[in-house]
């Protein structure tokens, strides 16, 4: 029998990647017997897999949004399991949010990576970006244009805070996601030495507490359901971007909006969302880090898929990298 293609056992399909010989998919937007899971926002996971493998953080979190607890298999960082098929996989951080990780999968002597979402900023909240060769590297791009520069999230941070102090008769509000970006901001704030209570939307706490439940410390926080409007006068808010704009706000003394997510860079996403303080606060890598990242793990071919692939590819080829473009469905910005 001829030999088998170079990595002809990693296939990528619109829907996840398929690791055939394990008959396991990676961060499949359907249902699958076998589901190798990078982390928990709802592009990547989802429920009603026969099997799911994930870090214990992102079981943590699946189960909590998706109740998912049947057929969880825990995997530390750093940890290799064996797959059918003869197929090991890895869980290395990537930055991302809690529990999120990059997979190494090794088969017949080649190692792919898939990065799900990653960043490669510091992060408070878990642990952050780890560098592994491989042979080939599966990247997101959500960023992937050279626009797309993140600031130090200390400017930002001392941006909230420095509006907060000139308006002490006001709160301000800030719009973030409820897995990831509210627990980071929140922690950077502890940071920059905000030692004040925080205030929460409602859909906030429950994934705060699990955070906390993890060893993730984000000091005093409050319901702001069980408060008078005088009490939040001064303080910070954290919501969902959803209820920015929504009747449940009019409960503040009058906020000032901010929204914390990359996409704050685009002045055009700010006035649409009538955000009067933007943030530029992003848990992706940006065009800078997705570029370093290529060059580091120095793969022999980069598959791009989650975002502006174009720029990305291109860059590749300017740069003597071979690449190509993925095309998968059902991935959005959730997280960002």
């Amino acid at each position: 029998m001829p030999a088998a293609a170079p990595f002809s056992w990693i296939k990528p399909e619109p829907w996840g990647i398929h690791v055939v010989p394990a008959n396991a998919w990676v961060d499949p937007s359907r249902a699958v017997d076998r589901a190798l899971v990078t982390h928990g926002h709802a592009d990547h996971a989802r429920g009603g897999h026969g099997t799911t493998v994930a870090t214990p953080e992102t079981l943590a979190i699946m189960d909590l949004r998706y109740n998912t607890r049947e057929g969880a298999t825990p995997v530390e960082y750093g940890e290799t399991i064996r797959l059918p098929g003869g197929v090991d996989a890895t869980y290395i951080p990537a930055g991302h949010v809690l529990g999120s990780a990059q997979i190494l999968l090794e088969h017949a002597g080649e190692r792919v990576i898939v990065t799900g979402d990653y960043k490669r900023r510091p992060d408070p909240t878990c642990p952050p970006f780890q560098v592994t060769p491989c042979d080939i590297f599966i990247t997101e791009a959500t960023f992937g244009l050279p626009v797309f520069t993140h600031p130090p999230i200390a400017e930002e941070m001392a941006k909230l805070l420095e509006r907060l102090a000139a308006h002490p008769d006001r709160c301000v509000l800030v719009g973030a996601y409820a897995l990831g970006k509210a627990q980071r901001v929140i922690a950077e704030l502890r940071a920059a030495g905000h030692h004040a209570p925080i205030y929460l939307h409602g859909a906030m706490e429950k994934m705060c507490r699990l955070y906390e439940e993890h060893g993730v410390d984000l000091g005093e926080l409050r319901m702001v359901m069980d408060y008078k409007k005088e009490d939040i006068r001064g303080h910070v808010v954290v919501c969902p971007p959803s209820a920015l704009n929504d009747r449940w706000s009019r409960r503040l003394p009058d906020p000032i909006t901010a929204m914390a997510s990359g996409w704050m860079r685009v002045r055009q996403r700010a006035r649409q969302r009538n955000v009067e303080l933007p943030l530029v606060i992003s848990d992706h890598a940006d065009w800078n880090e997705l570029t370093r990242t290529i060059e580091e793990v120095g793969a022999q071919e980069n598959w791009i898929t989650h975002g502006r692939e174009d720029a990305l590819l291109r860059w590749c080829q300017l740069t003597q990298r071979r690449a190509r473009a993925l095309a998968m469905v059902g991935y959005e910005d959730e997280d960002d």
